[in-house]
């Protein structure tokens, strides 16, 4: 089994990921179809596409857009899967939905992408807790040489796109829409809300 242009991936834990452990109890979030913060983003890849040249493995853990797993409601009200529904539990990924994979426990962002960790706001006078269009390069392309992690960045409006990965809140950003490289003043917080 295999697709010409896409992944063959299957959701890890299900397609949506709307339920939190609170203590020794299980707590349901979200019901709703349309949410799409709740659409689990984290598969396994079971194939490669046959046409496309890629450093992921089968096996390796995917990072994918949450339209990828998400249902919806067609015009006359009818539940329907996406239009990445292969079979049962498998979806195709257009290697553009890939955002980052993990190969030999590391993450490795898709070429064009990094993920970064937003930072704690120092403004007093701000209620904001964190710094907007700032933060710390977590993960990044092999190919990226001007910036490394650990990097302070800046980058344009709308350009980030949010992400919890091991229980820590990032944002997906292209290498394009970094602005500014930061000198680290040292005195930088990463920000990660409680409810990660």
């Amino acid at each position: 089994m295999q697709s010409i242009f896409n992944f063959i991936i299957e959701p890890i834990g299900g397609r949506y990921d709307n339920k939190k452990k609170v203590g020794d109890k299980e707590l349901i979030v979200n019901t709703e179809l349309q949410n799409h913060n709740f659409v689990n983003r984290t598969a396994k890849v079971v194939a490669l596409p046959k046409a496309v040249k890629t450093d992921i493995k089968i096996g390796d853990t995917v990072i994918v857009h949450h339209n990828i797993f998400r249902r919806y409601h067609d015009v006359k009200g009818i539940e329907k899967n996406s239009k990445s529904y292969y079979k049962e539990d498998l979806y195709f990924a257009w290697p553009d939905q890939v955002f980052m994979y993990k190969h030999k426990n590391k993450w490795i962002a898709n070429d064009g992408y990094c993920f970064v960790k937003p930072i704690q706001s120092n403004n007093y006078l701000n209620t904001d807790k964190e710094q907007p269009l700032v933060g710390i390069v977590k993960h990044l392309d092999n190919k990226t040489d001007y910036i490394k992690e650990n990097d302070l960045i800046g980058f344009v409006p709308t350009s980030e796109f949010e992400f919890v990965i091991d229980n820590e809140r990032m944002y997906r950003v292209r290498i394009q829409s970094i602005t500014i490289k930061y000198e680290r003043q040292g005195n930088e917080k990463e920000y990660n809300p409680s409810w990660t």
